[in-house]
């Protein structure tokens, strides 16, 4: 059996950073997103009344953009919080209650024990990927790397 290329691994491991890059990155927006208390905070609205603003459907767990409603995020479970953009809100807030001036201010939580591994697998990955990208000589053949003697015991 021949041994596979060295070459495809850093490719592998390239789209494998940049998977781990997009889901840190969802996962920041992930907290971006504000829940039905903080809408009913900044629009100074009932509870209720935001439920009914609200473009959700008994039948359609995702109903399609309506742009009277306040349309909430994507959501793969009918048991999921509703969760809003803040733009979103900003939009509602403007062009269908008519507020004039709209602020919604997002504060950052507390970062968990989750956020701070996903952090630090980040920052390892971003090291892996500056060392491949510096590599001076093609990694292709193993023979090159078999004698070396400053690589650790198996």
């Amino acid at each position: 059996m021949f041994p596979r290329p060295v070459e495809s691994v850093p490719s592998r491991l390239q789209s494998f950073v940049e998977v781990a890059i997009d889901q840190a990155v969802a996962a920041s927006d992930a907290e971006t997103l504000v829940g039905i208390d903080e809408v009913q905070k900044s629009l100074n609205r009932s509870r209720a009344s935001v439920y009914r603003y609200t473009n959700t459907d008994p039948s359609n767990l995702n109903p399609p953009f309506n742009p009277r409603k306040l349309n909430p995020e994507y959501r793969s479970d009918q048991k999921d919080p509703l969760l809003f953009h803040p733009n979103e809100v900003a939009r509602f807030a403007k062009d269908v209650l008519r507020i004039k001036e709209v602020t919604v201010e997002v504060l950052n939580s507390p970062s968990t024990a989750t956020q701070q591994m996903l952090a630090a697998i980040l920052d390892e990955l971003k090291g892996i990927r500056s060392h491949l990208e510096g590599l001076d000589q093609p990694t292709s053949d193993l023979t090159v790397h078999r004698d070396r003697q400053d690589r650790p015991a198996a």
